[in-house]
């Protein structure tokens, strides 16, 4: 893959356009056919975008892991602003409030207290299919897909040979303390206590490059004796089971669209991953501007010069 820039929004897709005499046929009224690599909060909210806002096409969700199964199920859905040190604060304010009302409005909706934290329960509605499956190639879903969305987080390191993207491993307790109705979280947010719809999340930790996902005992102590010194009622939780999700960081979020080229062939792949720990913060945001580079794509297709 080509070195990237950091969330780079339209001068790949741009590039795109320019190469568009060298497709090599017309299909200006078939659907436009969109695979979505990821299954978490920042897949499927993405999927859910294009379905809204890009008309005239097919979207399949494919991923080797869903919901209970994904890191987003592991993070404590606590709506925080997180600052990337590569992305202009405008736009990361834009991604915020654009993700803060759109939770509002669910907050505020009859379908609240369903919703939970699975803020993208609604999708299945929407007619999008969704295939258990592994992709090791983003060539694999070519020529069944004319444009890739790739939402899927660590594995990027192998599908796109991303290097620059690592693990900030998290490991949470999920306890039942119904009594606890405000959060209560520590200076530098290490530890911290999130009351939610079913259950209580304790919290937490962050160990760069670690790749283990089996809970450590000796943390799941420490984390519990850390949360019992801020709201000592704690004691008397119950029901106690322990999480561990795997952050995917990067120095930069990656939101930009590349064109592969191979044997003559070309996929656009539309790149959105790298949210670490803020991808519950962003992500409606950022699966907005996804959409809308994915509909830069789209129209570049149907564009009548355009050869696919």
């Amino acid at each position: 893959t080509r070195p990237t820039t950091h969330w780079e929004t339209s001068v790949g897709a741009r590039a795109f356009c320019g190469l568009q005499d060298r497709f090599l046929t017309d299909r200006p009224m078939d659907p436009v056919r969109i695979a979505v690599v990821g299954a978490g909060v920042v897949g499927l909210s993405t999927a859910l975008c294009v379905s809204k806002l890009v008309p005239g096409c097919s979207i399949t969700v494919l991923s080797d892991k869903f919901s209970p199964d994904t890191t987003s199920d592991v993070a404590a859905g606590m709506l925080i602003p997180h600052v990337d040190a590569e992305t202009p604060i405008a736009k990361q304010k834009q991604w915020f409030r654009e993700t803060f009302d759109h939770l509002f409005a669910i907050a505020n909706s009859a379908e609240a207290e369903d919703a939970g934290v699975h803020l993208v329960s609604g999708l299945k509605g929407s007619g999008v299919p969704i295939l258990t499956r592994r992709i090791g190639d983003f060539w694999e879903l070519h020529p069944s897909f004319d444009i890739v969305i790739n939402c899927s987080g660590l594995g990027s390191r192998q599908l796109a040979g991303d290097s620059k993207l690592f693990p900030v491993r998290g490991q949470v307790l999920r306890v039942q303390a119904p009594w606890v109705k405000h959060f209560i979280r520590d200076g530098n947010g290490l530890t911290y206590i999130y009351p939610g719809i079913a259950n209580v999340i304790l919290g937490g930790t962050r160990q760069k490059g670690d790749w283990n996902l089996s809970p450590d005992a000796e943390m799941s102590r420490d984390i519990f004796s850390r949360c019992c010194a801020l709201e000592p009622s704690l004691r008397g939780a119950c029901h106690i089971r322990e999480k561990v999700g795997l952050r995917p960081f990067r120095p930069g979020l990656r939101l930009q669209t590349e064109l592969l080229a191979q044997d003559g062939r070309r996929l656009p792949v539309v790149h959105h991953y790298g949210h670490g720990s803020g991808g519950i913060s962003v992500h409606w945001g950022t699966a907005l501007e996804a959409a809308r580079l994915v509909g830069e794509c789209v129209r570049a297709l149907r564009s009548p010069k355009s050869k696919l």
